[in-house]
């Protein structure tokens, strides 16, 4: 078996073993796993000249990764599939100086192989939902003005996001710039034409879905959330759009009094979420 980086010449090869083989764990993510060719760790296992095996997780921000794709054809031992990618991009990712690798595993087969080889699974994510009900009134402390996002905006959207979340859950500009290309609602706060908040939604096939909300610290319990919150709801509302989403971690009480407070209502869809700390 070798183990080497993947290429754009993999492109074929790879996507006919994410669309045709049973073990496969694909990332939620703005950018489609192929697109992740290029960047590092991104492995691919070869045997008889053919690739039977695939790992990728390149970080978006240097101190943190995501697994985005494993996928292994069925002919193979999935542990050893895993052992052979893992061990050379869990080499890799110490030698770029990232800290955090982590995953959101839907599969009992990858949540083993993740328990085996070291993570941990100290939280999980939610979803909340908000269907068609009255569309609550925000009254800010601090006198915010929201407005559509522009292209101008995303450099004071991505500092806002590094202020607002550790590094496991920042977004490079990379991918800020592609969550507003995908957005059918963003929206920024700001503050004396200082940016302190945005959010990014998306579409969903019931309507709409709350991808990102974020609030600089030094503005955070002012009522600046929950009006970017109201307005959002407000647009999804005028777009016909009765059902709007969201994601938000289970022991994140202040978060789930927020979208409660809004309306929305916890539902049974949850996912655990793996981490490992690399600089042991």
């Amino acid at each position: 078996m070798i183990i080497r980086n993947a290429t754009t010449h993999d492109k074929q090869a790879l996507a006919n073993l994410i669309h045709f083989e049973v073990f496969v764990h694909r990332h939620l993510d703005w950018r489609p796993p192929l697109d992740w060719i290029g960047y590092q760790p991104f492995l691919v296992a070869e045997k008889s000249g053919s690739i039977v095996a695939a790992l990728a997780c390149p970080p978006d921000i240097p101190s943190a990764a995501w697994i985005r794709l494993f996928a292994a054809a069925a002919s193979l031992d999935i542990q050893e599939a895993w052992h052979l990618l893992w061990e050379n991009a869990f080499t890799m990712l110490k030698e770029y100086g990232s800290e955090w690798v982590a995953a959101m595993p839907i599969h009992d087969w990858l949540i083993s192989l993740l328990l085996e080889n070291g993570f941990t699974n100290p939280y999980q994510v939610v979803m909340l939902s908000w269907e068609n009900r009255e569309i609550p009134r925000a009254s800010p402390m601090l006198p915010v003005k929201l407005r559509g996002m522009r292209d101008e905006d995303l450099g004071a959207v991505q500092q806002v996001d590094q202020e607002a979340f550790v590094p496991i859950w920042q977004n490079s500009i990379s991918s800020i710039e592609l969550a507003y290309k995908q957005s059918v609602v963003a929206t920024v706060a700001e503050i004396d034409h200082e940016i302190l908040g945005y959010l990014i939604s998306t579409a969903t096939p019931m309507g709409g879905h709350l991808a990102r909300l974020a609030i600089h610290p030094t503005a955070q319990h002012n009522g600046i959330g929950f009006a970017l919150l109201c307005d959002l709801l407000s647009r999804f509302n005028a777009r016909g759009a009765h059902t709007v989403t969201v994601n938000t971690q289970k022991d994140n009480i202040p978060s789930r009094r927020l979208y409660e407070k809004a309306g929305f209502r916890i539902t049974e869809e949850e996912y655990p979420i793996f981490e490992m700390y690399l600089r042991k």
